[in-house]
């Protein structure tokens, strides 16, 4: 199956990129503030499917780019899924829990209430609404806390972290299920084919991974598999602020994944490892 990504750096189309008959597009080839050309590179493709594996995701930036954020991140998948619907590819989209207001303790199901509680919330809840009134067959992924061994994230930003202190605060509030980019990716393939063949099956998707934790947890695990002698504290995140507003509860519910295309939910303590090994690896 031939598969259209547009994203080449970002983790989860770099791991994407790992899969036969993947082509990746970047910046340079798919602008995405120009969702013109999006459009019409869609028009013109030999793929079975198309991923939005792109995004503006610089959180805080977000806060004072609002605009900007949302050409991106809204008006361009919403481009893209028109050109899917009129050819009748398959249109698959990543989006974020943040698209929630982040509250209470229970794992979030897609059809709860919408209520971005920041510019980058807003700006991708745009993109889902876009998506879905396109008309076309499609699947917005909404996932959380992604890692992998390229980009910017919280596992290499603790691993730095960790070779310049030998104590650390990390929140303790926030709560979720951190997620590889290599599983997003190969999920995203499997309901690429299933898709092809089941457009009743499109929909909004939730998948992370198991179990969910704290971002201090998260850090204890990473220390510890990495086998680094980091004393942490946890602190809640009135005493960490940010220019955007963070999710306190980024838990999700994938059983609705699981029932429609028999997905689960993967353990990403076994991700981390592969990650760590591959950091080694590379260092």
């Amino acid at each position: 199956m031939k598969l259209l990504v547009f994203g080449k750096t970002g983790q989860v189309a770099t791991a994407l990129g790992q899969y036969a008959g993947v082509a990746l597009l970047g910046r340079d080839q798919a602008d995405l503030t120009n969702p013109d050309i999006c459009a019409a590179i869609i028009q013109q493709t030999g793929a079975h499917a198309v991923i939005n594996a792109a995004a503006f995701t610089a959180v805080d930036l977000a806060e004072t780019q609002e605009p900007l954020a949302t050409k991106i991140n809204a008006d361009a998948p919403k481009a893209m899924a028109q050109a899917c619907a009129a050819r009748g590819l398959p249109f698959l989209h990543i989006s974020t829990d943040y698209v929630f207001d982040g509250s209470g303790q229970k794992p979030w199901q897609p059809d709860d209430a919408i209520s971005p509680q920041n510019a980058y919330g807003r700006s991708k809840y745009a993109g889902e609404v876009g998506v879905i009134n396109a008309g076309g067959t499609y699947a917005i992924l909404r996932t959380s806390w992604v890692f992998s061994a390229t980009g910017n994230n919280f596992v290499k930003t603790m691993l730095k972290l960790a070779q310049q202190h030998s104590e650390l605060k990390i929140v303790n509030d926030q709560f979720g299920g951190p997620t590889a980019a290599a599983d997003i990716a190969a999920v995203l393939v499997v309901m690429a084919g299933i898709l092809a063949k089941h457009p009743e099956k499109s929909g909004v998707y939730h998948f992370s991974g198991a179990p969910s934790v704290s971002w201090l947890e998260f850090a204890r695990c990473i220390f510890e598999k990495a086998d680094l002698p980091i004393k942490t504290t946890g602190i809640p995140s009135a005493q960490y602020p940010t220019p955007a507003a963070r999710p306190l509860n980024s838990r999700l519910s994938c059983a609705s994944l699981e029932q429609a295309f028999g997905i689960k939910q993967p353990d990403w303590r076994l991700a981390l490892d592969k990650v760590l090994t591959q950091l080694k690896a590379s260092s």
